[in-house]
């Protein structure tokens, strides 16, 4: 039975949860509230933090003797204790996962039954010392830091079943090849009393295994594996096909279906070398975004939308996404499966967190395996993104904040020392068929000097877009996989900046309600330079694709030597907010859209980018590369280069086959800088039977400084 739709809803507070849970609490002047939502989306609540006291009345008929009820909270943002009838069941905690209750005995002492669910989402008022599992949706800069996803967020519905009931089932697929794929299975049985049952496993409806357990009184953890033969492989989409399995488990008592519960999955195996990455054997570079949710308020998300943002991840040509600082709603996961797009997926710790959360992060980490296991395209579990919690841009470009940066990379602590590493093992223990990694974005550091992927700002943060490149020949190892680079642009979407108080804004109220950072634009694109708004958004978005072309375009080059791929910093908009984003909240693309669907082209040629000013006779020395990502040869492979400036050009010509997932050097341009003052001009074009590529790349000659 489903309880969605209208409930009551009112501010919490003691005599309310002494009087207010019961069936005579009269609350027919409560504001009413819609189920699935968050409480900020309805007016009565738009500036709650919570608590709030969700009531419901309704009706059941009687409930056989042989069979048991459940109340199940499909999704609570982020606390919850839960009534029925006035009786206390049990508390939850966790926005991702669902919570079910036992509510037999109850359901059967009449018809008429009212729920009670006090939802808590505290506010959290800092980057660090956060006490909520609840990741990028709370005090993020991506999201108004006053946003509070507090509410029912999915359904709330009453199941029944047999004598034994599935409350969780992980399927994971251990190893896959043409001849063979073995899947693991386990599943949280909750019995009535010790007993005697049969589980049954089909695969696409074909009974694959059946076996006797007994089963003791409450929770019983049951744990085998089946074996598929002949199967058909899951592909990511640049490699093959996205055929699915649908695997089913029956509890059987007596002959009857007690409970069941059904998995998609694929078949494939996954392996990582030194941030490498291969499916099924071949080797892929990763070529990504981080992925942020769809909207601010999960609920507020239809699964077309959701849908829509992985379809554009394959319109760019990308290849993965990572889940940033999230975990999403289900057809994002559904989506990705069906696609074929790679999913690196982050569990939703973001910055610091206070000790206290060590014990919830365990076990969510576990729930996290049991939601999602079964989707072949989850590559990988990250178990805290950014845990130094001091990025520079959160506490402004000081020296204290870049010495706070450098320790807190260096120096034990006990987020990335001690909560990270319990929260590793946790995926690693549910979940041995994939890498997880303890952190995202940690520099190498004693004893190891190993660190993990990489978040670098080159341009924005700190120093120069070109010190990608000087780092790079400097220390590779911390290039072999990018998981975070860009630089905000202001959206064409703008409406919650007033355009007309330019150069006047309400930098301040940007700041904070939409993640504008005006410090560093006042750098990297200063708004007093320009006379107006829009001359100013469009500037910064040329910024932003210039930038992540370059990013790109290096790591390419870079192809498994070492780089293993990227994750750019990032796709889609949550909220209208000024921020890293290509696409903005209604998905109209920035400049930075076509920069980065051009850079992610099956094949590209590229050149070393020429430094911003050249000086006459300057001797200019730029390699040429061709990357090939596609699984064939690009055969007879010609690529023009010509260098032109005022009242003059030269040209080169090379040519060759370029293998299969293969980058090739095709050679170097050099040229004696003309005299002739001005710009300088280098444009290449690849041309291989009806391919056809094009690329350019300008500087300008001037005279040195005395």
């Amino acid at each position: 039975m489903d309880l969605n739709g209208v409930w009551r809803a009112t501010p919490a507070d003691d005599d309310l949860r002494r009087d207010g849970i019961g069936l005579t609490t009269d609350d027919a002047d409560w504001p009413e509230i819609v189920v699935p939502s968050h409480w900020r989306s309805h007016p009565e609540f738009a500036d709650s933090d919570g608590p709030l006291l969700y009531r419901r009345r309704f009706e059941l008929g009687e409930l056989p003797d042989d069979r048991r009820r459940w109340l199940t909270l499909d999704g609570i943002f982020y606390q919850s204790d839960v009534w029925l009838d006035g009786a206390y069941l049990g508390d939850a905690e966790g926005y991702f996962a669902p919570h079910s209750f036992d509510v037999t005995a109850l359901s059967r002492i009449g018809d008429e039954h009212v729920v009670a669910i006090e939802v808590v989402c505290s506010p959290q008022h800092s980057h660090r010392g956060k006490r909520n599992i609840t990741g990028i949706f709370q005090h993020w800069d991506g999201i108004d830091r006053d946003w509070n996803p507090g509410g029912i967020w999915r359904s709330v519905h009453l199941y029944d079943t047999g004598p034994a009931r599935i409350d969780r089932l992980r399927v994971l697929c251990r190893d896959a090849d043409d001849a063979r794929a073995h899947v693991l299975l386990r599943a949280a049985v909750d019995c009535d009393q010790g007993r005697t049952v049969v589980i049954r496993t089909f695969v696409d409806g074909e009974l694959a295994n059946e076996s006797e357990q007994r089963l003791a009184h409450g929770q019983n953890d049951v744990r085998w594996g089946i074996d598929i033969t002949n199967p058909s492989l899951w592909w990511p989409r640049t490699l093959g096909g996205q055929p699915l399995t649908t695997i089913e488990v029956e509890i059987v008592i007596d002959g009857v279906v007690s409970d069941a519960r059904i998995r998609r999955t694929g078949l494939r195996v996954v392996a990582w070398n030194d941030w490498s990455c291969s499916v099924n054997g071949e080797r892929l570079f990763l070529k990504g975004a981080n992925l942020l949710p769809t909207r601010a308020g999960l609920a507020d998300a239809t699964p077309t939308d959701m849908r829509r943002d992985v379809e554009l991840a394959v319109e760019a040509g990308l290849d993965a996404l990572r889940v940033h600082g999230h975990i999403a709603s289900r057809p994002v996961y559904d989506a990705a499966d069906e696609l074929g797009v790679l999913l690196l997926q982050d569990f939703p710790l973001q910055w610091g967190y206070a000790r206290s959360v060590r014990g919830q992060a365990i076990s969510q980490a576990r729930e996290a395996v049991d939601q999602l296991g079964h989707h072949p395209s989850i590559i990988q579990w990250n178990a805290h993104n950014d845990p130094a919690a001091v990025a520079i841009g959160i506490e402004g470009d000081t020296t204290r904040s870049r010495l706070r940066y450098l320790a807190a990379h260096q120096l034990p602590t006990w987020n990335r020392t001690v909560l990270d590493r319990w929260v590793k093992r946790s995926f690693e223990h549910a979940d041995p068929t994939r890498l997880c990694v303890p952190h995202s974005g940690v520099l190498p550091h004693l004893p190891r000097l190993d660190g993990t992927d990489s978040h670098f700002y080159f341009g924005w943060y700190h120093g120069d877009v070109r010190d990608v490149e000087r780092l790079a020949a400097a220390m590779p190892r911390v290039v072999r996989f990018m998981s975070e680079f860009g630089a905000q642009a202001v959206p064409d979407t703008a409406d919650f900046i007033d355009a007309d108080a330019w150069p006047d804004l309400d930098w301040d109220m940007l700041a904070t309600r939409h993640g504008l950072q005006k410090w560093v634009f006042d750098e990297r694109v200063p708004p007093d330079e320009f006379a107006t708004f829009d001359a100013w958004r469009l500037a910064t978005q040329k910024y932003q694709a210039e930038l992540l072309r370059h990013h790109i375009e290096l790591l390419r080059r870079l192809k498994y030597r070492p780089a293993g791929g990227f994750c750019m910093f990032a796709l889609n908009d949550p909220a209208p907010v000024v921020s890293w984003s290509v696409l903005d909240h209604e998905r109209k693309p920035k400049l930075g859209w076509e920069a980065l669907k051009r850079a992610c082209e099956p094949v590209i040629v590229v050149a070393d980018r020429p430094p911003e000013v050249v000086a006459p006779g300057e001797k200019l020395s730029l390699d040429v590369h061709v990357v090939n990502d596609l699984r064939q040869s690009v055969e007879g492979a010609v690529v023009d280069i010509t260098a032109s400036w005022a009242g003059g050009s030269r040209r080169w010509r090379f040519g060759g086959d370029v293998g299969p997932d293969e980058c090739v050097r095709v050679g170097t341009v050099t040229l004696a800088v003309p005299d002739t003052l001005g710009a300088l001009n280098v444009d290449l074009i690849l041309t291989a039977g009806d391919l056809i590529q094009t690329n350019k790349y300008k500087t300008a000659i001037t005279l040195p400084p005395d």
